[in-house]
């Protein structure tokens, strides 16, 4: 196979299972590869260790799906790749090679090629085969090829297995919900019940099947249907992780036949898909506490896993051919078995977090959570608590005990996302879980102990905050054990024009809409501009580009600023500036504007409506070239 049919081999099975999942990808899978191999047969099976058997997930053979196929691995070409974990390849004879694989000689097989699935641990979860009735000499590209869909093959499966733990998580939360004694409803932003748990048709008297659908004030007296209203208005206005109290002196509620009781209460809120929901909980005090705390770390356990399936199921392979992006895989690839500290560094929008995430998904802990904190966007005074959790009554308004970050991450990976954030009171605290592997809760006088590997990120200059005193010199080299650097898009080359036609192609597809190739005028200003937003600008510009461009000819012209675009002159300038050059000249003149604007950033009269560029770009720009106020009072970012 020839490098250019190899690569149009590689983009037509792209192309064609891109768009699937679970079964309608292995039979795409199954069927591209076979076209684009030219082969007779190509199968992709589950392994079942126990019994020694593979199950085909899907079979293409002879222009059509073998459905039900499943074989014994013995005394088969097959037993050599699930035995040996590593590819295998005959080039011709397979079938005198194996006279007791009958199956072989009634298909005429000559060439076989089988490669294994392989899950993070290395062990083996399927094959990926193909046969021919003619031989099948070996080259170093296909070789390449069949290794990388055997790899996407093995990604699937792993994805699979992870949503039925999570179904398996979700029917045991679902059966511990409906065995408590106390009534556990859930309502919907309209207060009407969408599920009851047993108990709750025990309470109010009614069978609990017929609840979902029903105004839950029907089942309160109109005092405590006001009292409800007005908490969950409450709550609404509280912090995310402050939405949920105990009802004060309980409720009023009426069963079914009309009789009236006190019930004692809790509220909680929380948000799926953007939308409102709301757990009331009628309780006795004495199972209270246990039932709670079990509810609370199985719905915590749910919720990240839920989140962790969603990003694998919408995840992205890291896109890019470039040199910098190249060198950066390879770093993954030679840190992430380790179990060792990562501290990925980058500007703003190069995609640290999906480096991490293909870090946790190499490593040996891929089966466990990768549980993620945003250190910039939790506030200080909770800091410790979204790290450590907090026991009951810790402080006010704590409730109920929490389960922490860490806690949550047991096991598994905990990213750290803007490290140089993180407070400096709180940095002695997270050195000690780093390098003791234990943290004592807030309220809480005993130590826990945890087993957690750590990826930090950021955008900022530690070594220039040790310098100043804003982050410690002790936590940083326990972070930067490996650092990986993610190369700004500026710096990446082909992978621009690259990531431009995959965001394009994405958006159009979800917005129903054709998207033409981009014009050689577009790539140019692709090209040409800075890009200090990186591949998360690159996106919005392109979608922005997409939905301003219905008849799908993508015109970016009016998207980037043309100040940053250099004109088409027809004579050559006199001297090629450096990169030096450009760098100190873009520093020169964004000076030249702050002060002109009294290192204002954005507002009627700041510096970014003068230079005509959004306000987050100035201020990444900024950080980018290092650029500070040399005056007592800090730039004005208002």
């Amino acid at each position: 196979m020839e490098r250019g049919s190899e690569d149009t081999a590689i983009r037509l099975i792209l192309e064609g299972t891109a768009a699937e999942t679970g079964d309608r990808f292995f039979a795409a899978l199954v069927r591209k590869l076979a076209d684009a191999l030219g082969v007779a047969g190509v199968w992709v099976t589950e392994y079942q260790r126990d019994i020694r058997r593979l199950r085909a997930l899907s079979f293409w053979y002879q222009g059509s799906y073998i459905p039900d196929y499943e074989y014994a691995v013995d005394g088969t070409p097959c037993e050599l790749v699930v035995s040996q974990a590593c590819m295998i390849h005959f080039a011709e004879n397979i079938a005198p090679l194996f006279p007791k694989d009958t199956d072989l000689a009634k298909q005429g097989a000559v060439g076989y090629i089988g490669a294994p699935l392989l899950d993070v641990d290395g062990s083996v979860l399927g094959l990926l085969g193909a046969l021919d009735t003619r031989p099948m000499p070996m080259r170093p590209r296909l070789e390449a090829l069949f290794r990388i869909f055997a790899a996407r093959a093995a990604a699937e499966l792993q994805r699979q297995r992870a949503e039925q733990r999570i179904r398996e998580r979700e029917e045991k939360l679902s059966r511990l919900v409906d065995s408590a004694l106390d009534a556990i409803l859930e309502l919907d932003s309209r207060l009407c019940v969408r599920s009851a748990n047993r108990s709750a048709g025990s309470v109010f008297g009614c069978d609990p099947g017929r609840m979902p659908g029903q105004d839950f004030r029907r089942f309160l007296t109109p005092d405590s249907a006001e009292t409800l209203e007005r908490l969950t208005r409450e709550l609404e206005t509280r912090p995310p992780d402050r939405q949920f109290l105990w009802i004060a002196g309980g409720l009023k509620a009426v069963t079914a036949a009309g009789a009236r009781f006190p019930a004692e209460a809790s509220l909680s809120r929380f948000e799926i898909g953007g939308k409102s929901f709301y757990t009331v909980i009628l309780r006795s005090i004495r199972e209270q506490i246990e039932a709670e705390r079990a509810l609370e770390r199985l719905r915590s356990e749910s919720a990240y896993l839920k989140e962790e399936i969603e990003k694998l199921h919408n995840y992205r392979e890291i896109t890019g051919r470039s040199r910098p992006v190249r060198e950066m895989l390879e770093s993954v690839r030679q840190v992430a078995p380790t179990g060792a500290a990562v501290l990925i560094c980058g500007e703003t929008g190069t995609g640290k977090e999906l480096v991490a995430r293909a870090v946790h998904a190499a490593s040996r802990r891929a089966h466990k959570t990768l549980v993620k904190v945003n250190c910039a966007a939790i506030p200080a005074a909770l800091m410790e608590s979204e790290f450590f959790g907090h026991e009951r009554g810790a402080f006010t308004g704590a409730t109920q005990r929490r389960e922490g970050r860490f806690a949550l991450a047991d096991g598994g990976t905990i990213f750290l996302d803007e490290i140089g954030e993180l407070p400096v009171d709180l940095q002695p605290k997270l050195l000690r879980v780093l390098q003791e592997g234990e943290f004592e809760p807030v309220g809480s006088s005993r130590a826990r102990k945890v087993d957690v590997r750590a990826i930090a990120a950021t955008n900022r200059d530690l070594e220039k905050a040790i310098r100043e005193g804003r982050f410690r010199e002790d936590l940083y080299y326990r972070l930067a054990v490996f650092p990986i650097r993610v190369p700004p898009l500026r710096d990446r080359g082909e992978d621009i024009e690259l990531l431009a036609e995959v965001f394009a192609r994405e958006c159009g597809h979800k917005l129903g809409r054709e998207v033409g190739p981009l014009s050689r005028e577009s790539i140019r200003r692709l090209h040409a501009y800075d890009w200090p937003g990186n591949v998360r600008e690159l996106q919005n510009v392109i979608e922005r580009a997409v939905i301003t461009s219905p008849d799908g000819e993508l015109c970016l012209e009016p998207l980037l600023p043309q100040s940053r675009v250099p004109a088409v002159s027809p004579e050559p300038p006199e001297r090629i500036l450096s990169q030096s050059e450009l760098r100190e000249l873009e520093r020169r003149n964004l000076v030249r504007a702050l002060e002109q604007t009294g290192w204002r950033i954005s507002g009627k009269d700041g510096a970014a409506r003068l230079l005509g560029v959004p306000p987050s770009t100035l201020s990444s720009r900024l950080d980018a070239l290092g650029i500070r106020r040399r005056a007592a009072a800090a730039p004005d970012f208002s």
